[in-house]
């Protein structure tokens, strides 16, 4: 099983620039070609979160336009910049984004590896946070399967990442509840993340939680307690989450236009000249 993760894309309409800057929405169909032209193809696609920039209708219905040239099963999370209602409207076809409760959190079952998507979004806030609502809906899931192999897809990591101004709006709280009940059940093959917009992995209740960069802009490296919040033009990015041999693989790819491949061998002899 091939699983492909997106994030971040805060769509705005065209000709608008997040932060006086970044078309994001120039950015997005480069990425959705690249993923088209993947060989093998991913299974599903999982977005994980802040797929728009202000949660406006306009911006969701511009987000489906741009999403239609996709030709694989995707998978939608909100992020803090989201409006659930907005979203839900704007994708009728995702049933699992209308649910009966205030979020949107569903199991996705039909492929090896499960998928358990956890909603972490405080309506108008930054940081995320996980009640005892949604966590024990996560548990009752996890209940339903014990022994398959699942993976979690939320928006804000879980963890501390060092970079202070992201770390500020992160999961401000349910992160040590959602440890121990992740330490409850070692099926849990990887958590994944986005609001980050950068690659970043730590060790979390037993198993492997990772963020993905961003299809647009992505947040500067700064480690420094005092750093400011700003981000970079780096290239857009992806990642891969590979199911082979009972054991998940990440890769991370960027977009751009890059030398090579160049060969290694030739005639069967390394190229050493």
């Amino acid at each position: 099983m091939l699983i492909a993760q997106i994030s971040d894309l805060h769509i705005r309409l065209p000709g608008q620039k997040a932060y006086r800057v970044v078309e994001t929405d120039a950015y997005l169909p480069p990425v959705v070609d690249a993923l088209n032209r993947l060989d093998p193809r991913p299974d599903c696609v999982v977005i994980t979160g802040d797929l728009t920039d202000f949660g406006r209708p306009a911006e969701y219905a511009h987000l489906r336009k741009l999403l239609a040239p996709l030709q694989l099963p995707f998978f939608l999370l909100p992020g803090n910049h989201d409006d659930r209602q907005a979203l839900a409207e704007a994708f009728p076809e995702h049933a699992y984004l209308r649910t009966d409760g205030p979020f949107i959190q569903y199991a996705v079952n039909q492929y090896p590896v499960r998928i358990l998507a956890l909603d972490t979004v405080v309506p108008f806030k930054g940081h995320g946070a996980l009640c005892a609502e949604r966590l024990q809906w996560l548990e009752t899931e996890l209940a339903r399967e014990p022994g398959r192999p699942t993976l979690i897809a939320m928006h804000h990591p879980p963890f501390k990442t060092g970079i202070a101004h992201m770390d500020a709006i992160g999961l401000l709280s349910g992160a040590p509840e959602l440890e121990a009940l992740v330490r409850r059940h070692p099926n849990i093959e990887r958590i994944i993340c986005g609001h980050l917009h950068r690659t970043i992995y730590a060790r979390f209740g037993g198993t492997v939680a990772s963020c993905c960069p961003g299809t647009a802009h992505q947040i500067a490296l700064d480690l420094r307690p005092a750093g400011p919040s700003a981000f970079v033009m780096e290239p857009p990015g992806y990642q891969l989450h590979t199911w082979q041999g009972g054991a998940l693989t990440t890769h991370s790819a960027v977009l751009g236009e890059f030398p090579g491949p160049y060969p290694f061998h030739e005639e069967g002899a390394l190229i050493d000249e």
